[in-house]
Order: structure tokens, then sequence, then C-alpha cells
């Protein structure tokens, strides 16, 4: 099995726009711009936003959107969100793709009610939160509104990189950097946090070291740092709390 010790982390902010294939041209010209073998996470639902007046249109994008992103990624790896169409419902689901490959899925869980999502998405099931393997990286993903659940903290416990995609408002920017900072230190990993810059969300995406050391931007669209394993392993070492 290939196993990676150091891998660029990006984290994209860019804004939504009512084109869909605008925000996927969008995306890709990002990808493309990031190291041939980053992980990139975007803003949740970042080709369409919630689009809750154009459902269906949205949903029918997704597969379009996921076949072209699977021939651009290469040796990447790629973490959004999508509306997605499963077994005649909507879901807010998670994709993590590499080298024309869908590695792990996972629908979003905790809808967040103050956004009236539960009216329109219907609810994954907790259990398919949980952290999968990529080149010896343990990747987990909490889908913005789900950060602020301690208990999927417990669930991603020994991930190597938490990856939060998210839409988190404006007015609770704070919490966001908090959170995603609160999470990286607690949880002894790294934390790549992707946020809209649209007129309502903080714009402030950020990668944080199991040091708790940060960078952030204001409306970058593209924020790079590194993931080294020798820095998660010396957290775990030096200040031991039974992560494994």
């Amino acid at each position: 099995m290939t196993t990676s010790k150091n891998r660029p982390l990006v984290s994209l902010c860019f804004e939504t726009d009512s084109d869909f294939t605008k925000n996927l041209d969008r995306l890709i010209a990002l990808i493309d711009q990031a190291p041939e073998d980053a992980i990139i996470v975007a803003p949740e639902v970042a080709l369409s936003g919630f689009a809750y007046d154009r459902f269906e249109e949205a949903a029918a994008f997704t597969p379009i959107a996921l076949e072209k992103l699977l021939g651009s990624v290469n040796n990447r790896l790629l973490i959004f969100t999508a509306i997605t169409e499963k077994n005649g419902h909507i879901y807010n689901i998670a994709y993590a793709l590499h080298e024309g490959s869908i590695l792990h899925t996972q629908a979003k869980t905790k809808l967040f009610t103050l956004g009236s999502e539960h009216e329109h998405f219907n609810a994954g099931e907790e259990g398919e939160i949980k952290s999968f393997n990529f080149e010896g990286i343990k990747i987990g993903i909490l889908i913005c509104f789900e950060l602020r659940f301690k208990h999927l903290w417990q669930v991603l416990e020994g991930c190597d990189i938490i990856a939060v995609p998210a839409q988190w408002g404006k007015l609770r920017a704070d919490h966001f950097q908090t959170l995603t900072s609160a999470l990286a230190i607690m949880n002894q990993c790294y934390v790549i946090a992707s946020d809209a810059d649209n007129t309502d969300t903080t714009a402030l995406s950020g990668i944080i070291t199991p040091f708790g050391g940060e960078i952030r931007n204001s409306g970058i669209d593209t924020l790079t740092s590194h993931y080294e394993k020798r820095t998660v392993e010396s957290m775990r070492r030096y200040l031991n709390v039974g992560i494994e």
C-alpha cells in the first residue's frame, strides 16, 4: 500500500454563483492550480449553493459534475459536498475523489434547522460518519453544522486529518474559528476547514495543526499548508491523552 508522510493541504474559498456550470469551472480551475498531490477541501454544496428553488436541477447536475471532477483530480484528493438524489430522496452528500474513483461518501446527518435544511434534505445515518484511509492517512469529514456535535468528534478520534466543508453563517464567524481550532487541538489532528465567500458566510477557511497553529484567510480563494505525519505523532506522543 502506498503511504504518504507529507502532503500539501489546500482549503478553497469562493463565491457560489447561481450558474452551476460556472461554479464547476471555477472549482476545476482551482484544482488545476493546486499541487499535483494536494488534499483539497471545497466549501459545502460548492457546485450549486443550497438552491432550494432549483433542487431537482441541482441534483441532476451533480452526476455531470462528478464525471468532470473525477477526470480532473488525478493524484490529488478532493473533498466536497453536493446535492444528490439517492433512492428517490435528496441528500447533502460529501464525496472524496482520487484518480478517477470515489473513495468515500457520507450524507450530512445533522441538518441546520435554522436554515430550513430539514424541510428540503433527508438526513443521513450517523453510521456513515467514519474515517477512511488515503495512502496511510486516516481522514474524516464533518459537514458544517455537524461540527457543533461533540460526540461526532469522538467518532473521528484517531483521524490524522478532519475536513470541514461548510457554508457557515457570518454572524457566527467566531464560532467557526473557535470550533475548528478546538477540534484540531482536542483530536490532535489537522483540520482543513473550507467556507464559501458569500454575503452571508464567513469566508474564513483555515488549516489548523494538531498543536493549534493555524492559518486563516478572508476571501482568498486558495489557502495552502502541509500535512506532516510526524507532527501528528509528535503531538500524540508528548501530550498523550490516549489517541492512537
